[in-house]
This record gives structure tokens, sequence and C-alpha cells, in this order.
């Protein structure tokens, strides 16, 4: 027995999510749900992925940073503001000597690439059966707000940067057999076994180091 407890706490947006009056509100100034995280071992953060959902899957109606709110804004620009609020809580609030901190970096997706460098017809995940020798976008927008905000930080965060390696693995993705059938292109999630695999090794490995 290795008297172990794991905790799976989704947010897909590390701020708070609120119903008020006027519907549900994201506010990136506010972290409440925080709570649940402190006196952990180690902790390890994941976001992006949810922050380009729009319409039905959007699980907010309106963002409200301070006094202002608004219906919407660049959904990167809103990324880095709650990814401040994340640090600033991380900065104040946990004991590097007890607590091991960890965020894994962007998944990346593989939908509308350019066909530079994936076969001479690939605009998506279908049919890929080899990784890309080169990903034809350079390093994704979203891990470049995250090294930024991670470097203004005293308190030390391991970056499991998975990005790069999983852009290339244009491959990985269910493709046309994502959703239960051939009715839509799933190019944003992963198939198992596979790419999740190796971010799990990594893990592993700065677990030990460390």
């Amino acid at each position: 027995m290795y008297n172990a407890s794991i905790m799976f706490f989704r947010n897909a947006f590390l701020v708070d999510i609120t119903s008020e009056k006027i519907g549900r509100v994201l506010k990136l100034d506010s972290i409440e749900s925080s709570k649940l995280w402190k006196g952990m071992d180690a902790v390890i953060f994941n976001s992006w992925h949810w922050w380009l959902h729009t319409g039905r899957k959007q699980p907010w109606d309106f963002i409200q940073e301070g006094n202002n709110t608004y219906k919407d804004m660049d959904r990167l620009v809103a990324y880095g503001k709650a990814l401040n609020t994340w640090a600033r809580w991380i900065d104040s609030n946990v004991d590097p000597t007890k607590t091991q901190v960890f965020f894994q970096g962007v998944s990346p997706d593989h939908a509308g690439l350019s066909t530079s460098g994936a076969g001479p017809s690939a605009k998506n995940c279908g049919g890929q059966t080899e990784p890309l020798p080169r990903y034809p976008r350079g390093q994704h927008p979203a891990e470049l707000v995250l090294e930024k905000v991670l470097r203004t930080m005293f308190t030390p965060v391991h970056l499991l940067n998975v990005t790069g390696l999983s852009q290339l693995r244009i491959d990985g993705h269910p493709s046309v057999y994502g959703h239960g059938g051939h009715g839509d292109m799933d190019c944003s999630h992963w198939c198992l076994a596979g790419v999740p695999d190796t971010w799990n090794q990594l893990l592993y490995a700065a677990l030990i180091q460390n």
C-alpha cells in the first residue's frame, strides 16, 4: 500500500464561473474554487482546451473582470488574464517546500491546417497515419501566453511542455471516429493508447526527479 490518494477536480478555466441574474459569468479575477487545492503534495493544472468553445458548448454567457462585464473578448487575452489570477494565487498560497506545482502545456489540435508539411491534401487529421515532419503553424500562441505568465512567478512551476511533441502528431486524433461515427471530424482529442501516454511518462519522470 502506498497510502496515496488522487483527486480530480474539473475546472476547465481555473477561474470561477458563477450564476448571476444576467446568466453564467466567467470571472477572470475570481478563483474561489482554489480552496480545494491547498495542502496537496503535488498539484497538476491544465487549461486552454475549452477556451475556444462557442455556442452550446460554451459554459458561460458573459465575461467579468473587476466591475467590467463583456459579452466576449479575445480568447487569448481572457486566457492570459485567468492565468495571471491563478499565478497570483499560487504565489500567495503555495509553500514550494511542501507542494510541487506542475502545469501541463497546451494540447494542440489539427483542424484547418495548411497543406504544408502534412501531405498534398491534408487540411485536418482525417486519414493521417504518420506524424508531421514539422508543424506548419509554428509555436502555439496559447503556449506563448502560458510561458510568459510562468516567467513572472516566484513559486517554481514545472511546465510539462507537451505542446511541441503533440503538434507533430496529426496522426494521433480520433478523426472521423471520435464522436460515434463519420458525421464529425475530431482533431482535438487523442486516441488511447497514444499521445497522452507520452505526457504521463513525462509527468512520472518529473515526479520522481523532484
